[in-house]
């Protein structure tokens, strides 16, 4: 990761810390890599709780509480799934605040639809969810860590809103 990527990273670490709040994440396409950047940070378990990582669809509904019938219907990398992956990680994790990343990093199974490098990704907080539809050009390594600095730009809007 850059070292602007870094400086966010501690940023929001700090961040957290001041609020006095507790991070988990929900990944499915990332396999962890979020989680791994936020434990690179040396005492990072004052702010980060932990994570499930999700890749199949029987993870999501067994770990994160997502309806079998939302991912037949939209599919795992779609905004309803991510909504309840976040939603799943704050209360199967209790934390107050999450984010969730699904997304399709190739190289094979894009569709005319939903194409290789989309990206969904949910940030929770007081059990309300915002979300955001990524396309990340690049193969599957590059698409895995924009999704991943995304993730991260985006929980740092939310934990400076939180702090106003």
């Amino acid at each position: 990761m850059s070292k602007d990527f870094e400086s966010k990273l501690k940023s929001l670490a700090v961040k957290l810390q001041a609020a006095n709040l507790k991070v988990a994440t929900a990944e499915s396409c990332t396999g962890g890599w979020l989680s791994q950047v936020f434990t690179s940070i040396p005492g990072s378990s004052s702010w980060f709780e932990g994570a499930i990582i999700s890749y199949s669809n029987a993870m999501k509904h067994k770990f994160l509480d997502v309806p079998v019938t939302l991912l037949n219907r939209y599919g795992a990398v779609s905004q309803p799934v991510v909504e309840c992956m976040a939603l799943g990680a704050v209360k199967n994790l209790s934390v107050p605040l999450s984010v969730s990343i699904s997304g399709i990093a190739g190289p094979e199974g894009g569709t005319d639809e939903k194409p290789v490098g989309t990206v969904w990704i949910g940030w929770c907080f007081d059990n309300q969810v915002s979300t955001e539809v990524f396309l990340f050009p690049g193969d599957r390594e590059q698409v895995r860590r924009q999704a991943v600095e995304a993730a991260l730009d985006g929980l740092i809007k939310v934990v400076d809103a939180i702090s106003r």
